[in-house]
């Protein structure tokens, strides 16, 4: 989250930033930031001026009793109680502050990057790249969600008989190109140097804190009733958050992780033809790479993150763009972020497949998550990206390939899924 002492040297900065991501009445909420910080330095201070003097009149009384003045004495004594009353007062009155001021510091987004564009919707998304070669379909082509009945691979209706509406159930040569998908990300994730890592699919209350899903998207997650945990929205959560409360060498930067999970998200709202099939699931699964940085080189790191992502769609052959995300459209607590999008031929759009973003120290600062660099203690960098998201993958592939024979296969995935067609 952001920090007092930044907002005050920064303040107009910050309350750029805030408007640029469209937080109501921002430069008001910064006043009411520093108006709450000069009330707890206000309370800490008097808190220790009372407690100088209740110090004093202690040190009197020992006097006064050694000079056999036994009446002045207690005349102090019952004045250092009363001082002790009065600080404990102050105390907790700065621990009220505190909390109200810590409350309301939560509630803010992280600050966008200097490069983030205007705006509110997705529409205003800045297009940066574009790759491949839409591909023309033959005329009785179809959109994925008939395809997978077609060729009895994906089934809605058990998922919904099992669980409910969201939660396909994966067959044959459906599940076979599932776990071929997870396997050669993984592997790319691998061979570009990162760390496999398979956690908990169930966090904490501190872990949603520490990556800013809590107290933002409580709506937006599954949660066990007895114990109070909550099913991960995206292994970003879980890998991110071991390194909480941790000082890291700097010898061990950078951190680079990736992990294989499934994702939970209860999509509450969401509706219409765009979230048909395979387009939006309330489980579905997902590779992330996670990377821990110094701040000088985070950027550069985003960089090679996107382009990783980028190699993969390369390699599966989909056509693909890149967005700068608006301020308006990024997440609570990204400062940039980078959207891919494939295309998706029978639906005739583009399909969200991977984010990928830095948070700068807004993670960091949650989870207390530092490094020492000569001497001094500095929050960390943290960076996250789906590398990738699974089921509009799956969606482009049986799309864009489609046949009047059958779905050929990516070739990078033959020696993965061990056939060539879906037929």
């Amino acid at each position: 989250m952001l920090t007092i002492p930044f907002i005050r040297t920064n303040t107009e900065l910050t309350i750029a930033g805030l408007t640029k991501k469209h937080v109501k009445d921002a430069a008001e909420t910064v006043a009411q930031l520093i108006a709450m910080d000069d009330k707890r330095k206000a309370l800490l201070q008097q808190a220790e001026q009372a407690l100088e003097k209740s110090n004093a009149a202690a040190k009197e009384i020992g006097a006064l009793m050694q000079s056999g003045q036994k009446e002045l004495a207690e005349g102090k004594r019952a004045e250092t109680a009363a001082l002790k009353g009065e600080i404990k007062v102050m105390e907790e009155a700065a621990r009220v502050a505190e909390k109200e001021l810590t409350d309301l510091l939560v509630t803010l987004p992280n600050l966008p990057h200097s490069s983030v564009p205007e705006g509110k919707v997705a529409e205003d998304n800045e297009v940066v790249l574009n790759w491949g070669t839409i591909p023309t379909l033959h005329a009785a082509a179809k959109p994925h969600w008939d395809l997978i009945k077609d060729y009895d691979i994906i089934d809605f209706d058990l998922g919904n008989k099992i669980t409910g509406a969201g939660f396909p159930v994966y067959k044959g040569k459906g599940a076979r190109l599932q776990r071929a998908l997870i396997n050669f990300f993984l592997d790319e994730a691998i061979k570009a140097g990162y760390y496999e890592i398979q956690p908990p699919i169930l966090i904490n209350e501190d872990s949603g804190f520490g990556t800013g899903q809590l107290p933002d998207k409580e709506g937006q997650m599954y949660v066990t009733q007895a114990e109070g945990l909550y099913l991960i929205p995206t292994a970003e959560v879980p890998i991110t958050n071991l390194y909480r409360d941790v000082i890291v060498n700097e010898k061990e930067l950078p951190i680079k992780n990736v992990g294989h999970t499934p994702c939970f998200r209860r999509e509450a709202g969401s509706w219409g033809a765009h979230v048909r099939g395979l387009n939006r699931l309330h489980q579905f699964d997902k590779i992330e790479i996670v990377q821990i940085q110094k701040p000088e080189n985070s950027y550069a790191a985003l960089e090679e993150m996107s382009l990783h992502v980028q190699s993969l769609l390369q390699k599966l052959e989909l056509p693909y763009r890149v967005l700068r995300l608006c301020g308006g459209d990024m997440s609570f607590t990204a400062a940039l972020t980078y959207d891919m999008e494939v295309w998706s031929a029978a639906q005739g759009r583009w399909l969200e497949v991977s984010s990928v973003s830095n948070f700068e120290t807004y993670q960091a600062n949650r989870l207390k998550l530092r490094t020492k660099i000569d001497g001094k203690s500095i929050l960390c960098h943290t960076l996250n990206g789906s590398a990738l998201a699974l089921p509009r993958i799956v969606a482009a592939i049986l799309e864009n390939n489609q046949t009047p024979d059958g779905v050929k296969i990516p070739d990078v995935l033959v020696p993965y899924t061990g056939y060539t067609h879906i037929s």
